[in-house]
């Protein structure tokens, strides 16, 4: 288990993280979000040791030192490999870096190599590889040595759709080995896809932590959903609607500003007219996300 009590850090007299607090458990995965410039990749610096800070951070209560090292599999959001080098030689070098022998990652490699869909590039040089190809070779390396920790920084940025997915089911084969897995994103969707739990920071502070259902019905069920003749004007005139908008689907999204008017609004919109839909939930991990870094919803 990591855990973080109290981490804060300054960058001269700019003080960017506040008393954050925070524990990512074996077997789950914990989605770090906030808009750029928040904290999140300061967070990873600081469990990383790559940055001083005050405050403590441990792994399954152990400081983490230099002998730590091999346990963590990091990958950091600016992509860094040897152009020069072969796969084999890049992977090689670092993988040995983690404590792994030459022996062990040529038996191990070939297997990542099939399960990555980049069989056959073993003596390539990284120079050659598509910028898709070189992302999965950097995420080999961040692998191989079977860590217990893994922290992913915006893993599935320039991927395309087919690989995000490939990648997402690398991801929870991971989370089933056992590992301790954080990762950043923007894209919300992804991290109420992937995501046990969620922490999120704004300004160098922590607004919310915790599961991910926990969080979303900590806003109760705001977001009303129905299929209803009316017009939008119509709706948008009843009490405690604060705003409407239509779905892909054809239905009216309706945000409410307290949930126990679910009730009230079935009763108004049933008098005299048939309502297909009328299926009230908690918002979004998108939805609270923007709430909470001031975009109107």
């Amino acid at each position: 288990m990591l855990e973080v009590r109290n981490l804060e850090k300054s960058f001269g007299s700019k003080q960017v993280l506040f008393g954050v607090d925070f524990q990512a458990s074996p077997g789950r995965i914990l989605g770090l979000v906030g808009k750029n410039g928040s904290g999140k990749t300061t967070i990873f610096h600081s469990i990383l040791k790559f940055l001083d800070y005050q405050g403590e951070i441990s792994l399954d209560g152990q400081d983490i030192r230099q002998e730590t090292y091999a346990r963590i599999g990091y990958l950091p959001e600016e992509r860094s490999l040897m152009p020069k080098l072969t796969v084999l030689e890049q992977v090689r070098y670092l993988a040995t870096l983690k404590g792994m022998d030459a022996k062990e990652v040529k038996e191990k490699l070939p297997q990542w190599m099939e399960k990555l869909e980049v069989k056959g590039k073993l003596t390539d040089k990284i120079k050659s590889l598509s910028k898709g190809n070189q992302q999965k070779i950097q995420l080999i390396i961040t692998l191989i040595h079977e860590p217990d920790l893994i922290i992913l920084d915006e893993p599935f940025s320039g991927l395309d759709p087919v690989n995000t997915e490939l990648l997402k089911q690398v991801i929870l084969k991971e989370k089933e080995r056992g590992a301790t897995i954080i990762f950043s994103d923007h894209v919300m969707t992804n991290v109420e896809e992937l995501c046990d739990d969620i922490l999120m920071i704004r300004d160098g502070r922590v607004v919310l932590h915790g599961p991910v259902q926990e969080v979303r019905n900590q806003y109760g069920k705001t977001r009303l959903f129905v299929s209803s003749e009316r017009s939008k004007e119509e709706l948008e005139s009843l009490p405690h609607v604060k705003q409407v908008s239509l779905t892909k689907q054809g239905s009216w999204k309706l945000i409410l500003d307290d949930e126990s008017a679910g009730r009230e609004l079935f009763q108004i919109l049933t008098q005299g007219q048939y309502i297909a839909t009328f299926d009230q939930q908690a918002p979004t991990i998108d939805e609270i996300f923007k709430l909470e870094s001031g975009v109107e919803v």
